[in-house]
């Protein structure tokens, strides 16, 4: 997939233009739809599907004190549209200069760069320029006068309630990641890199990789079985999130550490995507390191049990 930056780009997109506009938090399954949509109809008229995103959230900009925790960082949505076979990625950078133009105007805009723009699909909820004015209905309004056609993808809903970001979010805070699986379309996962920690996992017979996070929106603290993604490499594995209270006494930093099964090399730098399966047990301060190391082990046969027949 071709990552571009600018509206000016869009001119040396080739051929007829699918065009796909969101903020695509989390690419659940209501987002799915949509690039796929792109996606078909791009194929149908043999042009190139584009996916329009922003950088960062517009709500980091216009209301920051108000902006929702991320749930996915900008490197794992890339990841996850390009996944879905879009061709382009538009990552336009939202500032308060670019939250300035009112929606005729971005519409103008996205026209006179894309001579051959062909489709603006968005979602029926989609709100766009200055003080949000714009919606589908005026994509709808000026089709005729830029010679594109407009489509509106409805929300999907689960059990009657609307797959949303905000939705999603609220499961996988809480916990619920039968639910976040099911609006997101597959587990909830996170990417982040690599880093050195205190070694104490090895110390245990267990190392572990030590992530920080690129996204915000984590499960609650625990023990998780996971699947990793490392480059094109799958790996199963045992997480740990929380404070290590064992050896932090329950004060210490919020950290997320994966023990990647049968994993012995050095992956500092690199980035892992972790994808939590099922929460094992909560995480507890232990009497000892000895009885700690007792009960990972236990984790990882519990884990190794779960991934097996998944």
């Amino acid at each position: 997939m071709r990552i571009i930056h600018t509206l000016d780009e869009l001119a040396t997109v080739s051929g007829p233009v699918c065009l796909a506009i969101g903020v695509f938090d989390g690419v659940h399954r209501g987002h799915q739809q949509l690039i796929r949509q792109v996606v078909d109809d791009a194929r149908a008229v043999a042009g190139q599907s584009v996916v329009m995103t922003f950088d960062p959230h517009p709500a980091r900009v216009l209301q920051p004190d108000k902006a929702p925790p991320l749930l996915t960082s900008t490197p794992h949505k890339r990841q996850l549209i390009e996944q879905l076979g879009a061709a382009v990625c538009l990552l336009l950078t939202f500032d308060r200069a670019f939250a300035q133009t009112s929606p005729e105007e971005f519409i103008a805009l996205v026209a006179k760069h894309t001579p051959r723009l062909h489709e603006i699909c968005v979602g029926t909820r989609f709100r766009f320029g200055h003080h949000r004015a714009g919606d589908v209905r005026l994509i709808e309004k000026l089709a005729g006068q830029y010679g594109y056609v407009a489509r509106e993808i409805a929300a999907v809903t689960l059990d009657h309630e609307i797959i949303s970001s905000t939705a999603v979010r609220q499961c996988v805070q809480r916990g619920d990641l039968d639910r976040a699986a099911a609006m997101l379309g597959r587990p909830f996962s996170v990417l982040g890199t690599v880093e050195p920690g205190d070694q104490r996992g090895k110390g245990l017979g267990y190392p572990t990789a030590n992530l920080n996070p690129h996204n915000e929106v984590l499960p609650p603290d625990g023990v998780y079985a996971v699947r990793t993604q490392l480059g094109g490499e799958s790996l199963g594995g045992v997480a740990n999130l929380g404070s290590r209270p064992t050896f932090a006494g329950g004060q210490g930093t919020r950290v997320l550490e994966a023990h990647l099964f049968d994993f012995h090399r050095d992956i500092y730098g690199q980035d892992l995507e972790v994808t939590f399966l099922k929460k094992l047990r909560a995480e507890m301060k232990f009497p000892s390191a000895a009885a700690l190391q007792e009960q990972i082990a236990e984790d990882v046969a519990a884990a190794r049990q779960l991934i097996g027949k998944k």
